[in-house]
């Protein structure tokens, strides 16, 4: 796979809408903007399908912008929010059943390790909370307990936002919701905890109300998963649509929950600590290398006979 299924084929281009054209032009695969730039290239169609004010859309912009490499990353979607977004990238993914995706990004890792022994391809489960905490929970279990190298994202907005705000086993003790009209009567599921006793090998708690924070963890856990072993991230990101909140407040409602009880929390074992410093060395070395070998060609080298 290559960065060429980014680019618009040459034969379409002259009937293809312009923002199609300035997403390859100006979009982030294969060069070096940053996330610090984001909001100053396109990542994503500007008429995507996700609601004003949706923090899962702010997520999903952050962590496609974050993929240490794009063009070897295979995305595994369920039913739900996110999978709207999925059509508007240029990235190769697949949109599972409904609470299956660990179990289909399980077989897909698999099958690509057999394809390509010798180069890495990223496999990256992207799910709601229904498809990952209460439909999905067992497949997303138990590829943890097998240990499969691929990385799991959910996205928790705490409810069944594509299907009218239904309460979730991610919602809050006594929310009130659809179908909880009198508050939920159980405690919100802790999924972090259970991706660290199934044997994750780095898991962390992230919100919208720190970007960078997200994309930091992304790098992490992609980087674990191809050697290491299963990672999780979980991300908080409000549905002002559901919870009734108006779209500007959502930042609001992301940065209060950051200061309570959706506080960053990170978890990596030993092996996977020593993993990425063997990474960061492997890259100082290089660097050091590089350089020594640029100043000697820079010396000036003298002339026979003095």
């Amino acid at each position: 796979m290559s960065l060429d299924i980014t680019r618009i084929n040459p034969y379409f281009e002259d009937v293809m809408p312009q923002e199609y054209i300035d997403l390859e032009k100006n979009g982030s695969f294969g060069s070096e903007k940053r996330l610090g730039d984001l909001g100053a290239f396109k990542e994503l169609l500007e008429e995507h399908p996700m609601c004003a004010g949706c923090h899962l859309a702010l997520a999903f912009r952050v962590l496609v912008s974050s993929l240490p490499r794009p063009e070897d990353s295979i995305l595994v979607g369920s039913t739900g929010c996110s999978s709207l977004a999925f059509t508007q990238l240029a990235l190769h993914n697949i949109h599972s059943l409904f609470g299956n995706q660990n179990a289909v990004a399980s077989g897909l890792k698999r099958a690509l390790k057999l394809r390509f022994p010798n180069k890495v391809k990223d496999v990256i489960v992207m799910a709601g909370d229904g498809a990952t905490a209460d439909i999905g929970l067992d497949m997303t279990l138990h590829s943890w307990f097998r240990g499969e190298n691929i990385t799991t994202v959910m996205f928790d907005n705490e409810l069944y936002a594509n299907t009218g705000g239904q309460e979730s086993g991610m919602s809050m003790c006594g929310a009130v919701l659809n179908m909880a009209p009198t508050g939920k009567k159980f405690q919100k599921i802790r999924v972090h905890e259970l991706a660290i006793s199934a044997g994750c090998a780095y898991v962390a708690v992230v919100s919208t109300a720190k970007p960078k924070n997200i994309s930091e963890c992304f790098k992490k856990a992609i980087l674990i998963a191809r050697e290491v072993g299963p990672t999780y991230i979980q991300i908080f990101t409000p549905c002002p649509t559901n919870l009734k909140i108006k779209p500007s407040d959502s930042k609001k409602v992301a940065a209060e929950r950051f200061k309570g009880d959706y506080a960053f929390k990170e978890h990596i074992t030993d092996e996977a600590r020593e993993y990425l410093t063997s990474i960061k060395d492997a890259v100082k070395k290089e660097a050091l290398e590089t350089e020594a070998v640029l100043v000697s060609e820079d010396k000036e080298i003298p002339l026979e006979g003095g």
